[in-house]
């Protein structure tokens, strides 16, 4: 694993998500009852002005409907974003990696397709290069009839679908595949803004050698800084920034104010 840097050193990135359905940005508790949050244009438009070090653009119902994430809304996302911006959600293959970056995607995510088909992140990798390669890994405790040797699985189809696949070995495998950053989002803690799963992000901190995002269950600046000192390189959040509970002034200030270095 990467050498870790002291608390007072290590700049953390904070980063706002916008889960996008039929065009609009919606956020509900573990994928259920979606509430509208607004136009992801200006949205994303309105965190790149106030201090997010990154977007990240979830197209939430693409691998469901078994479509191509909307290249339209991405273009005009980048348009009006001057901050790196991340997009995931039906990509399949190395023509929709090369289509998004083409859209003004300058990372792109793989979750379901990667996991029905682990050789694909090589592929990626190797033709676009692992920094544009993020790992999307929704991850659960394991539910009644499935176990694992860390007592977490990874999902598909948000969070829909056990795929039986312990966590930490597909953490592994991704990581050695090439994936050059890991969006870990606990399903349990999803948008429930009762902090995220420090234990499940502690887990993977320990074999992950990529920078590791944080992502589910922020709910105040507090749960920003528990998830930094669990080992996070970068924390997300969505209906708690969308829903103007937290600013991330207020996270960084958090942050700032706990030791940890922000942009």
């Amino acid at each position: 694993m990467s050498q870790r840097f002291a608390e007072d050193t290590l700049t953390i990135r904070v980063i706002p998500c916008l889960d996008v359905n039929a065009g609009r940005v919606v956020k509900g508790v573990n994928f259920e009852n979606l509430r509208d949050a607004g136009d992801p244009v200006e949205l994303a438009a309105c965190y790149s002005e106030s201090g997010a070090d990154e977007i990240t653009f979830l197209d939430v119902s693409a691998s469901q409907e078994g479509r191509a994430t909307m290249t339209g809304i991405v273009e005009r996302c980048a348009a009006e974003v001057f901050v790196p911006l991340t997009v995931g959600g039906g990509v399949r293959s190395l023509e929709d990696v090369d289509r998004l970056l083409h859209a003004g995607a300058d990372k792109v995510g793989v979750n379901t397709a990667a996991i029905a088909r682990p050789e694909l992140i090589e592929e990626i990798a190797k033709r676009f290069g692992v920094q544009i390669l993020v790992l999307s890994a929704d991850a659960r405790r394991v539910r009644e009839g499935v176990e694992t040797p860390s007592g977490f699985e990874v999902t598909t189809h948000g969070g829909k679908q056990s795929t039986g696949i312990d966590l930490l070995e597909w953490i592994r495998k991704a990581t050695d595949l090439g994936a050059g950053e890991v969006l870990l989002n606990s399903m349990d803690a999803d948008g429930t803004k009762n902090g995220f799963d420090l234990e499940m992000l502690g887990m993977v901190r320990e074999i992950c050698p990529v920078p590791l995002i944080a992502s589910g269950g922020a709910g105040t600046a507090a749960h920003f800084v528990e998830a930094a000192r669990a080992g996070a390189d970068a924390v997300l959040g969505a209906s708690v920034f969308h829903f103007g509970e937290v600013s991330l002034a207020e996270v960084k200030q958090a942050l700032g104010d706990a030791g940890f270095a922000v942009r």
